[in-house]
């Protein structure tokens, strides 16, 4: 059994399997899935391709396991957005700081390169793009929409239809700078002061639709 462990306190065994998802990524990002071997991935990992094979059964397993990794942060985001909401007394001063850290959650250049390298793929994986579609954007639209109706039976919000609202937040906030990204890559010209300005108007517009004055909420 392997369990020699690296100067970093890593296991031999985990330290190759990450060296082998790092190759990988790089080679998938770099030159689509089609372009990308085994081989690559082995002689890019400085691994044998038996080790590849260890770890992963195959090319397609590999590329599965990259692409869902990127999710692997949704559930903390999804707490931290329920936690902020379910606390707030004061909606117009704390949502837009949480559009603030939606926005850039999702604006990550890594995230943005997963996302675009499985939309060129999603017809030769429709499961994977499926997966990762359920398990990230609809995820924390699934989630805030019961927290929209909490905000909404709180008298914070004015809310008919709170999956709606879900998806109209969602997209003021992200929809401008998540469309660029996809065509023009790393290269959007946003700065974050960009970003920030972006997700605080869409808050704002957002609850210009569904928000509740002062006077209202007392009423």
């Amino acid at each position: 059994m392997d369990i020699a462990v690296t100067g970093n306190g890593e296991g031999r065994s985990a330290h190759k399997r990450r060296l082998i998802m790092e190759a990988a990524t790089t080679l998938f990002l770099r030159n689509g899935y089609q372009g990308t071997s085994m081989d690559d991935v082995a002689a890019l990992a400085a691994v044998s391709k038996q080790t590849v094979y260890k770890n992963f059964t195959d090319k397609e397993g590999l590329f599965s396991e990259i692409i869902l990794s990127v999710t692997s942060t949704v559930d903390a985001f999804v707490k931290l957005m329920a936690d902020k909401l379910r606390g707030t007394e004061d909606l117009h001063g704390d949502l837009p700081p949480l559009a603030r850290e939606y926005l850039r959650a999702v604006m990550r250049p890594q995230v943005l390169q997963m996302r675009r390298l499985l939309v060129g793929e999603a017809s030769r994986f429709p499961e994977l793009a499926r997966t990762y579609y359920q398990k990230a954007p609809e995820r924390v639209l699934t989630a805030l929409a019961p927290e929209m109706r909490r905000l909404d039976e709180r008298g914070l919000l004015r809310v008919p239809d709170a999956d709606l609202a879900a998806k109209h937040f969602a997209f003021l906030v992200l929809g401008v700078p998540l469309d660029k990204a996809m065509f023009f890559g790393d290269d959007t010209g946003f700065t974050g002061e960009d970003l920030d300005r972006l997700a605080d108007e869409g808050a704002r517009v957002f609850l210009a639709a569904y928000g509740v004055s002062a006077d209202q909420g007392l009423g």
